[in-house]
C-alpha cells in the first residue's frame, strides 16, 4: 500500500515539469537510498531496501523508477511510480538476479531518445550524493549530453508543506506524544537503555507509526554527551540524566520529542539549573517564528544566551530546522541562514549543548507549525512543559 496518494504525487511530479521547462531540460534524474531517501520518497511515497535507484521525471511523458530487481516487485506493489528499469549499479554487489531484465545508461538513453526525441540536457537531483560509480556510468551512458545539477530548485519544493503534509506531521506528533510517557514511564535505575527505547518505539508502533526519522536515542550519563546516542545495553544509574529522543513517522512524514529526565525522578538543584538553561533558550528561539524572520535572526537570541552563561563551546546544532520527510532537512535556521521562514512550514525548535564537565549532554526539541500569526503547537503538552518555569 502506497504511503502517498495520486494527488500529492501528481502534483510534485507538475512542479518538478515546471522546473524542466524553465531551465530547458528533457528529463530530470532524481537519486536516492535509505540514508537520503526524502528526494526520491517525495515523488513516490517509497524507497527501496538494500538497492539504490533514482526517479526519472521526463519533461513529457511518464516518469520511471530506476533502480534493481530485489526491490522491483515491493515498487509494483508500494510506489506511486511503478513503471521500473533496473541498473547493475543500483543493485546489491556481486549478487545474481538470473530471471530479471537489466539494462545499462546506453540502453535508457537509446529508450528515452526513441520516446521523447533528442534527449540534451538531463537535469540531475542529489548528484553529491550519489556513488562515484552512478554518476560516472550516467554521464558516459548519456552520450553528448549536458548534465545540470538542479538539487537546490527541487529541494526548495519541499519547504513548504501541503495541507495533507501538514497532517501527516501533525500525527506523527500525537504519536511522539504516546512515545514519550512510554519512554519516561520506564526511566528507572538498573533498567538499560535499549529497554527504555524499545517502550517508546513500542508505543507508537503498535498505534501505527511507519518507520522512525532517526534511529531512537537514549543516552544516559556521560553517553549523552555524544549528541545522537543509539540505546546501549548501559543500565541506567541513580543520580544520572538520561537524554531521550524519539521521531515515529506517518506515511514518512517525522514528528519528534526530545527531553532530559532525571533517573531518580526529580532533578537536584543543579539539574533544575541546566534545564532552566535549556527552556530559556527555547522560550527566545519560539519568540522568532515568525514569519519573514531569517534563520540568523531566529538563531541569534538563543544563541546570544549562551554565550552569557558560558555555554556556547558546548553548542554543537543550531536551536530550529525544519521537519518533514527527514526529522531535520533544509532549510536549517543557522547563524548564518539567510532563508525566510514562511507560512506552511513545519519547525523543530532544537536546544541542546554537549561535553558540558557536569551535564554532559542534554536536548529538548518539539515542533511548530508556522501560520501567518506566528507558530502553533504541534504537541500542546510538550510545547507547555518547555515554556513552564521551573
Amino acid at each position: 500500500m502506497a504511503y502517498l496518494n495520486k494527488t500529492e504525487s501528481e502534483s510534485r511530479i507538475a512542479r518538478v515539469k515546471e522546473i524542466l521547462e524553465s531551465k530547458n531540460l528533457d528529463i530530470a534524474l532524481v537519486y536516492y537510498d535509505e540514508f537520503n531517501i526524502g528526494n526520491g520518497w517525495y515523488l513516490t511515497g517509497w524507497c527501496p531496501q538494500f538497492e539504490s535507484g533514482a526517479v526519472l521525471i521526463p519533461r513529457s511523458g511518464n516518469p520511471l523508477v530506476l533502480g534493481g530487481p530485489e526491490s522491483e516487485p515491493f515498487a509494483k506493489l508500494d510506489s506511486m511510480i511503478t513503471e521500473t528499469r533496473n541498473f547493475p549499479v543500483f543493485m546489491v554487489p556481486d549478487e545474481e538476479y538470473p530471471n530479471a531484465t537489466i539494462i545499462d545508461f546506453p540502453m535508457l538513453f537509446e529508450e528515452l531518445n526513441a520516446e521523447l526525441g533528442s534527449v540534451k540536457r538531463v537535469g540531475l537531483v542529489g548528484a553529491g550524493r550519489m556513488p562515484a560509480e552512478g554518476y560516472k556510468q550516467i554521464a558516459e551512458g548519456f552520450k553528448n549530453v549536458t548534465l545540470v545539477d538542479i538539487t537546490e530548485e527541487y529541494v526548495r519544493l519541499r519547504y513548504d508543506k501541503s495541507p495533507w503534509e501538514r497532517e501527516q506531521i501533525r500525527a506523527a506528533f500525537g504519536l511522539a506524544d504516546y512515545a514519550y510517557d512510554a519512554i519516561k514511564d520506564k526511566i528507572t535505575a538498573g533498567v538499560s537503555e535499549i529497554e527504555v527505547a524499545a517502550a517508546g518505539e513500542y508505543a507508537v508502533r503498535s498505534r501505527g507509526a511507519s518507520g522512525f526519522g532517526f534511529s531512537t536515542i537514549i543516552g544516559s550519563g556521560k553517553r549523552s554527551s555524544a549528541v545522537v546516542p543509539t540505546a546501549s545495553s548501559k543500565l541506567l544509574a541513580p543520580g544520572e540524566l538520561v537524554m531521550a529522543g524519539i521521531a515515529p513517522k506517518v506515511n514518512g512524514y517525522a514528528g519528534v520529542v526530545g527531553d532530559v529526565i532525571p533517573v531518580d525522578g526529580k532533578y537536584t538543584s543543579r539539574q533544575l539549573d541546566c534545564i532552566r538553561y535549556l527552556k530559556d533558550a527555547f522560550r527566545l528561539t519560539k519568540e522568532q517564528l515568525l514569519p519573514g524572520k531569517t534563520g540568523k535572526e531566529i538563531d541569534a537570541p538563543a544563541r546570544a544566551y549562551f554565550e552569557k552563561h558560558n555555554l556556547s563551546k558546548y553548542l554543537v546544532c543550531p536551536f530550529a530546522h525544519t521537519i518533514g520527510l527527514h526529522e531535520a532537512e533544509s532549510p536549517f535556521f543557522g547563524p548564518n541562514s539567510e532563508d525566510v521562514l514562511r507560512p506552511g512550514m513545519m519547525v523543530s525548535i532544537d536546544v541542546s549543548f554537549f561535553g558540558h564537565p557536569e551535564f554532559n549532554g542534554v536536548r529538548i526539541e518539539t515542533g511548530y507549525e508556522i501560520t501567518k500569526n506566528g507558530p502553533v503547537a504541534l504537541s500542546e503538552k510538550m510545547d507547555s512543559l518547555f515554556l513552564e518555569k521551573e
